[in-house]
This record gives C-alpha cells, structure tokens and sequence, in this order.
C-alpha cells in the first residue's frame, strides 16, 4: 500500500513511527522509558523525537477511527476528572455507556454550564451517538442547568432524563482509573495544546482496547496494529 503522505520527510519508517506511537498510548510509560526500549531493540530514536510523533499521529487516530466504532447505547454516564496542565488542575470530561464502552471525552479549562454544554455538543455530534435515554452524573449544579438549556434549544432531546445519582456513575469513575495511570508518568502536561493532543490518543487507544473498533477485538493486540497502520495505509 502506498504510505499515508503524513509520513513524508520523516527520518524513519511509517510502521516503526506508528508502533512508537501506539505503544506510548496503550502503557503507562516515558517518553524515556520508551527511548531506551527501542534503544535496546537497535533504534537509536530520541525521546523528544517520540514526543513530535504522538503530538501528530495521536489526534489523528482519534479522528480516523470514529467512522469505524460501534453504536453506543441511549444510556450515558458521564464525569470529569482532572488533569494538570502546566501546573494548574483542568478537567478532562469523560462519558461511557451503561456498558462501559467510552462516548467520547473533551478537556476544559473550566468546569461549569458552557464546558458542560460544549462536552454533549461534541458528543452528540459524532456518527456512533444519538439522543440518549438517560444521562446518569454526580451532584455538580452544572449539569442540570446545562441540559435544560439544551432541551429549551432543541439540541437534546426533551424525554432524555437527566439522573444524579453518584453511584450509578461508579463505571465512569473506575474508568479513570485507567486514564491516570496514563497520565501519572507524564508527571503534568506542559501545555494545554499538548495534553489535549496526547489525551486524544489515550482516548482513542482506549476505544481499541474495549473493543469499540468494528472487526476488532479488544484483547487482539496484532489485529489492533494492523487496524492502526491501515488507518494511515501503512502494511503493518
């Protein structure tokens, strides 16, 4: 296959880029960690190099792969927690269904109505979502005042059924669990532009992992990596 025209000028292979890439977001690692695992397999890649390459190919995959997930339930939870950028907490909304299978995600400086209101916006805008049936979240107060502008504005459906109840919402918070392990070596983002590229990589892979890619599995490591480098029409 001829390779994705992303990969010109690169000093190294499409498929070795890739594998880099994929690994960073898949196991909670450095970027020097990683630097010394290919080191030891006879690739001498710079770890600042590692990082130009996740900042460019992980948005992208989130992106490539939306039109092959699977549909999610009319059931969604959702919750935000936080992430340090640059020495300052921000918040990472997140949302699964009631089988656990992520929506969709969307990092905010803020944590208020419009952050609230621009997460459902986003998540209702993508082609494996609709109107739910419910939407299961804790006790923040903004919540409820972002759906009832939305209902009032017709961009949510005016049955869906807004639910706070904290322990309904234990499958998104053990979701998180693995997002911060991701993020805990990374020790904080240095910027907001950088923890949102790399975030939507963590995302992504999270996808592939659940199983949420159609014809993947999610234990079947091999078929992922194939599934990724035809994303970018690279013969993995």
């Amino acid at each position: 296959m001829r390779p994705d025209q992303s990969f010109k000028g690169r000093q190294f292979t499409a498929e070795m880029i890739l594998w880099a890439v994929r690994w960073y977001l898949m196991f909670p690692i450095s970027y020097r960690d990683l630097e010394l695992m290919l080191a030891d397999r006879g690739m001498e890649i710079a770890h600042t190099t590692i990082f130009r390459w996740v900042q460019t190919y992980a948005p992208e995959i989130e992106k490539r792969i939306r039109l092959h997930l699977r549909q999610s339930n009319s059931s969604r939870r959702v919750d935000e927690t936080y992430v340090r950028v640059k020495g300052r907490w921000t918040y990472l909304y997140r949302a699964v269904d009631s089988r656990g299978q992520t929506i969709d995600f969307l990092l905010s400086a803020k944590r208020d109505a419009e952050a609230a209101k621009r997460f459902f916006r986003r998540a209702l805008g993508q082609p494996h979502t609709f109107n739910p049936r419910t939407i299961t979240v804790d006790k923040n107060p903004a919540y409820p005042c972002a759906v009832t502008e939305m209902k009032e504005d017709g961009e949510l459906w005016r049955r869906s059924q807004l639910r706070q109840c904290k322990y309904l919402n234990n499958i998104v918070e053990q979701d998180h669990r693995r997002l911060i392990c991701l993020v805990r070596p990374t020790l904080g983002f240095g910027g907001f532009h950088t923890a949102r590229r790399t975030l939507a990589g963590y995302g992504a892979m999270a996808m592939i992992r659940k199983g949420r890619v159609r014809k993947v599995g999610g234990r079947d490591t091999r078929t992922q990596a194939t599934f990724v480098a035809k994303l970018f029409q690279v013969a993995a």
